[in-house]
């Protein structure tokens, strides 16, 4: 063998092992990959199930607590039925729940489950339910009373909440009005405070009710719907609780706050009977919103009745209808905000923005005309303000010009002299 093919062979055995060498450090870095792939699937997978753990856990928990603490006292023939994640009880002859009981988690502020409108019959209840052709071109929505919205951590307590075991019929006003209005401020209260609260919520029904709808008009349509909400974590323990028309509701929602006694009246119905005595009657005798309102709501107020009202003065849920002309409109200052690049003052009466009433404002040149800083004397005050009413986004509003056109109301109760 001569030495130029000796010399040929030499470089070719050591280009194919520095080669193999290569494609082995190679391999070595991707097995390196795949196995830390492979790890982070299994961790993947891990905390998969674990999290489907924990839901079934919070269901098993919410049920417990349910059981121990919420269930309205049941005198009367009906289906009483579990859910993941809520409790009802089904009487056939209504075409509904006589009340659904369930609970809001904090795990609301993280959920991130929509709706899924898959309405269906509910197969624990043996009997004929209604269906989607009952509610059909009735006038009515097919309405929740245990929210979606409330079990926005689930997947399956979201899919359960449209069965028609938790449907009852709700104007659409209704529906969609005041009463969703409810049921934002109780989640906000729960995202405020990181506390659980039971819900209970229900529709006036009795056997007299003559409106019914559906295609064996087998389905009573309540005249009025109630929402109680107790907080056991709470220090010490509260409960409120609204009572609202099936229809057109123009008042803020504080004005349909009341108490769980004054429910209990309307309905015949005896909640929270499962608590210690002491604890019951103090709860349920509550009526004080301001202990559910948060940083956003605080301060907001009953707009005053026409009996509270001066002569020929309005409030500020009328002012509406006012729009154009000059009136004369009351209520208590419970927000004032100093425009951007101080042109102004917004005041708000009786409602804070975003679900504001009626406010006026006082422009930067009219300021002078004020003997004191209106922005921190206002606040909190009862007055009354005299002017156009004009329209800003939907909502009525006022200027003031001077301080004549501000008339500071006093509270009798309040007067020292």
């Amino acid at each position: 063998m001569n030495r130029r093919l000796v010399f040929v062979i030499f470089f070719l055995i050591i280009f194919l092992l520095l080669v193999s060498l290569r494609l082995s450090c190679q391999s070595d870095h991707e097995r390196k990959i795949q196995q830390i792939e492979k790890r982070i699937k299994l961790l993947a997978d891990s905390q998969s199930e674990y999290y489907k753990q924990l839901e079934n856990v919070k269901y098993k928990w919410i049920q417990e607590q349910i059981k121990q603490y919420a269930l309205p006292r049941i005198d009367e023939e009906g289906f009483l039925v579990y859910h993941s994640a809520m409790a009802l009880f089904y009487v056939d002859r209504w075409g509904q729940s006589k009340w659904v009981v369930h609970m809001i988690l904090p795990d609301i502020a993280t959920g991130v489950e929509t709706r899924t409108n898959d309405f269906r019959r509910d197969s624990l209840i043996p009997t004929d339910m209604p269906d989607r052709v009952d509610y059909f071109n009735s006038g009515y929505d097919r309405g929740h009373l245990a929210p979606s919205a409330d079990f926005r951590w689930s997947r399956r307590a979201l899919s359960e909440s449209y069965y028609y075991s938790n449907m009852s019929p709700q104007k659409p006003e209704f529906n969609r009005g005041k009463w969703s209005q409810v049921e934002d401020f109780l989640r906000h209260y729960v995202i405020f405070t990181g506390h659980p609260i039971f819900i209970v919520t229900g529709g006036l029904l009795h056997d007299s009710i003559q409106k019914t709808i559906g295609v064996h008009k087998k389905i009573k349509v309540p005249p009025y719907f109630y929402k109680i909400a107790v907080d056991l974590n709470a220090k010490p323990a509260r409960a409120i609780a609204f009572w609202m028309l099936n229809g057109t509701n123009t008042k803020p929602i504080v004005n349909y706050a009341t108490s769980i006694d004054d429910i209990e009246q309307k309905t015949g119905i005896d909640f929270f009977y499962l608590l210690p005595d002491t604890l019951e009657n103090r709860i349920e005798t509550m009526n004080d919103i301001s202990l559910w309102q948060t940083k956003e709501t605080k301060g907001n107020v009953k707009p005053m009745e026409p009996e509270e009202l001066p002569k020929g003065a309005i409030n500020t849920v009328d002012a509406e209808k006012f729009i154009g002309s000059k009136a004369k409109v009351c209520g208590t200052v419970v927000a004032t905000r100093t425009l951007k690049d101080a042109k102004g003052v917004v005041v708000n009466l009786d409602q804070r923005f975003p679900n504001a009433l009626f406010s006026f404002t006082i422009w930067q040149n009219n300021i002078p005309n004020f003997s004191y800083e209106p922005a921190t004397y206002l606040m909190n005050k009862k007055i009354c303000i005299s002017g156009i009413v004009e329209q800003y986004r939907g909502k009525p509003t006022m200027e003031a010009r001077n301080e004549k056109a501000i008339e500071i109301l006093v509270d009798e109760k309040n007067d020292d002299n």
